[in-house]
């Protein structure tokens, strides 16, 4: 199938990437897609995000998702609205309800692109912890909501022992429900009883990612059991629904934020600690499998105070391959400003291997030249 970008050809005044800086679109408006995925697809790269109103309001959706259209990852035009919020106050994704972290992929197969997304319900702050699906014939949609769910309900995860494959006992319900777990590290984290309180309903699921190997088979990747533990969950082979495999990586370490992406055959991740909309070190892990195990390697992030406490005061949000430029990455994260979301800025920086391990260093000006 052939893919139409509907706005006019670039102006292409944009000629280098500035960190932290309003970054215009072809029209001259500020780029408003936070939270974001991309997809390159017949020669375009398609920039899906949560459009922001301002002020403080616009940490929740009244927009929806947005998508911007580039052939050189500098100069981008505005699709328009690929997932639109709805008017209906019944309807799950009414005006109000959270819709963060959408990344979309395409299904070779069934020749439709699939979006997956963090979903709040509207009013009921971050308890549903659910995760929205939505399709389209098009990379620009407009994407048909197909509904939300909470993965892999009555499937037990692969790392979990056969002993532990049991519903909560009375104690242990009593005990659970007894616990603050204010979604950030507590030392009374209950680590091996989360996943199974949520066995029958689904287990919950908040920041997001997803990942297509090179055999195809897709991946949702999600901060699970009060943000205290990452899921790896397969897809189907239509990327509608979880397959009904999944891992638990990294129990009681509190990841969120992740980012999956593979070099000379190895899977790296990097992720964020749990600190609410303060930023926070970065994080990075490897494995020879995507199943793992998975081993920590620390802080990616090189310089002095701010850029490595604070991961130049981001937050991570995808790992974005350079199209033609084999092995190279750019890092993609936020600078979220919640008191006023529409103004959250952009950080893209590039990512080097050194010794096989990927590193990010503060550049404020760059362009792609830095790969060749």
């Amino acid at each position: 199938m052939s893919t139409v970008v509907t706005s006019r050809p670039p102006l292409l005044f944009n000629t280098h990437i500035r960190p932290g800086e309003i970054w215009r679109d072809n029209a001259s408006h500020p780029i408003n897609a936070h939270g974001a995925g991309f997809l390159h697809h017949e020669g375009i790269t398609y920039w899906y995000g949560e459009h922001k109103i301002d002020g403080e309001a616009g940490n929740a959706a009244h927009v929806g998702v947005r998508v911007y259209a580039s052939r050189d990852l500098l100069n981008w035009s505005n699709e328009g609205v690929a997932l639109a919020v709805s008017k209906d106050p019944a309807h799950e994704l009414t005006a109000g309800c959270i819709i963060e972290r959408p990344k979309v992929i395409f299904n070779a197969c069934t020749a439709r692109f699939v979006m997956w997304f963090h979903l709040e319900p509207a009013g009921a702050g971050y308890e549903g912890a659910r995760s929205g699906v939505a399709v389209a014939d098009t990379p620009a949609g407009p994407f048909t909501y197909l509904g939300s769910l909470r993965p892999n309900a009555g499937i037990w995860p692969d790392t979990v022992a056969s002993e532990q494959r049991l519903p909560l006992s009375a104690a242990e319900s009593v005990r659970l429900a007894s616990m603050e777990l204010p979604g950030g590290p507590v030392p009374y984290y209950p680590k091996q009883l989360l996943f199974r309180r949520d066995f029958s309903g689904g287990q919950m699921a908040r920041d997001m990612t997803l990942f297509v190997d090179e055999d195809g088979a897709a991946y949702h990747v999600y901060s699970s059991e009060e943000n205290g533990t990452l899921h790896i969950s397969l897809l189907s082979e239509d990327y509608l629904r979880p397959s009904g495999r999944y891992a638990r990586i990294f129990p009681g370490c509190f990841n969120e934020a992740p980012a999956l992406f593979k070099y000379e055959g190895r899977y790296f991740m990097i992720t964020s600690g749990c600190s609410g909309w303060a930023p926070n070190q970065a994080r990075v892990s490897v494995a020879d499998s995507i199943w793992g195990p998975w081993e920590e390697l620390g802080n990616p992030c090189l310089g002095d105070g701010w850029q490595t406490a604070t991961t130049f005061d981001a937050q991570s949000t995808y790992v974005l391959p350079v199209p033609e430029k084999p092995g190279a990455f750019i890092f993609v994260a936020d600078r979220w400003r919640p008191s006023n979301a529409s103004d959250g800025r952009y950080v893209w920086l590039p990512i080097r291997f050194r010794h096989g391990v990927p590193v990010i260093e503060w550049n404020a000006e760059w362009d792609l030249g830095i790969f060749d």
